[in-house]
This record gives structure tokens, sequence and C-alpha cells, in this order.
């Protein structure tokens, strides 16, 4: 059942847009249209990007100190967000999150659009495949190919370190690089400490982190970097070339942080935490 149009807002909205971080990622199949099966992990974090829109005619005004990275045009994906649910607005997008480094990025841009417009599409993963976890921004199990998705509890908040080494992985040569597509998917979490997870995680893959690699040795030279932080864990997030590292609390991981945007100022290093979640209650429209 479609819900009913909502009056057209008469103030601005804003939301915040959290990066997404695939803390495991198991490809097991690939369908028939090309489109990848995935079996992953995902979390949220305090850092991202924010949106606000407003009433009037469509727009997209940019800041944050990656505005210069976003590409404009009708084929941005915050616009293409908001004529999918009908909607004229003019969209202000404050980028904090490096483009096209696997962390969700402009998906999680659509997502906080669709929030603030109080509206989303009927098959929202035809936007992007991560955009139904963004418009949830919890910890979830994402299956298919993004549109499956399943609450998980029990999943303890992480101090991480993100650091991204200036540069854009294409996400369609990292799946075309993968020699295997019918992986198992993630073993059953039943819950618990840090140190369960990071146990956990120890069973599980990024099944793109190989094949990234290959294409960006330098990935491999942000890992080796946050392991010599003292992370708990490290690994590539989503198709890269974004790697994060899980600390034993926030102290430990701004000092690392600190560490490490010291030795490396050519990279992007951010200390963050992950989120429980934001409210949503959002129509099908």
């Amino acid at each position: 059942m479609t819900a009913p149009a909502r009056e057209p807002a008469t103030q601005p909205a804003t939301q915040p847009a959290p990066a997404k971080i695939n803390l495991a990622l198991h490809v097991t199949g690939r369908r028939d249209d090309g489109y990848h099966l995935l079996d992953s992990l995902v979390v949220f974090t305090a850092l991202g990007d924010r949106v606000t829109v407003a009433p009037g005619p469509p727009s997209l005004r940019l800041t944050g100190p990656f505005a210069h990275a976003v590409p404009g045009g009708e084929d941005n994906l915050v616009l293409r967000a908001a004529r999918a649910v009908g909607a004229g607005a003019a969209i202000t997008l404050d980028k904090h999150l490096p483009p096209a480094s696997g962390i969700g990025g402009g998906t999680a841009d659509a997502a906080a659009v669709l929030r603030a417009l109080g509206r989303v599409p009927r098959r929202p993963e035809m936007l992007g495949a991560d955009l139904p976890a963004c418009l949830v921004s919890a910890p979830l199990r994402m299956r298919g190919v993004g549109e499956l998705l399943d609450p998980v509890a029990g999943l303890p908040l992480l101090d991480l370190v993100l650091v991204n080494p200036g540069i854009e992985v294409p996400t369609p040569a990292v799946f075309a690089a993968l020699e295997r597509r019918d992986n198992p998917g993630l073993p059953p979490w039943g819950g618990g400490t840090r140190a369960a997870l990071l146990e956990w995680l120890g069973q599980t893959r990024n099944d793109l982190q190989g094949p990234a690699l290959r294409l960006a040795p330098v990935i491999g030279d942000c890992l080796a970097a946050l392991a010599g932080q003292g992370a708990g864990f490290v690994r590539m997030s989503g198709s890269g070339a974004t790697c994060f590292g899980i600390f034993a609390d926030g102290a430990g991981a701004e000092a690392a942080a600190a560490r490490l945007a010291a030795a490396r100022p050519d990279w992007w290093v951010r200390a963050t935490r992950t989120i429980e979640g934001l409210p949503l209650a959002l129509p099908q429209g």
C-alpha cells in the first residue's frame, strides 16, 4: 500500500549521514543480471556528512572539506534520491567523508536526504546497494544485493580509527578482480563482549580486500600502520580504500589517530565511535 504524500516541508530539515563500516563482507553469489550477492555485518559511526533539505527549486549546494570532490549535475545521487520520491528541494551537503572510499559516502548522503524528506522509494537498493542499510544506520546484517536487512543485537560499541590513503578504488574494478564469487556466508553471531566480537571477526573476511589490494597496494600500508598503532583488529571496509582499526578505548583511538596523522599527513585519518542507530519512521512512496 502506498503511503499518502506528505505536505511539503515549510522549514529546513537536517539529517546526519553516518559513515558505514563493513566489519565483515562475504560475497556469496552473483545473479544473472550481474549484481553480486553479499552477506555483510555493517555498523555506523558518529563521524559522517550532514545534509540539510529546505523547500525550494531543486538544487545542490556543497560545503565541507570534500565539497570539491562531489560530482554535480542531475546524476548526483542526492538529487536522484529526491527525484525518486517526487520531491523538489534545495539541498545543502556538508561533505566530510572522502568520496569513493568504501564507507557509504554518497549513498549515506542520499539516505539522509530521504530521511529529511520523510519518504523512501519502494526499492531503495536501486539507488545503491548500501542505501537500505544507510537509511537505518544501525548495526545490521545486510544480505542479497543490499535489500535484506536483519538487526544485529548484542553488538558492543567500538572505538575506531579510519584511514584512507587519498585514492579512489573503483568498485566495479574490485568486483571484476574477484577470483571467487560463491563463498560461504557469515557465521552466526551470538552477542558478547568486544573481545568476543574480535574473535568472531577473526572467522570472517572481506572478500573484496584481496582484489582491492592487488589494484592498490597502498591499502596494505594502511592496514600495517593501524596494526602498528596497537589496533586489536584491522580490515578494509567495503570495496576500499578506507581501512579501520578497532581499539580498546576512545583515548587509545584518539592517540593512535594523532600519531598516524602526524606520520602520514597525506592520508585522511580520523578517530570515531560506532553508534547504536538513528530514530527512523519512514513511509514508502
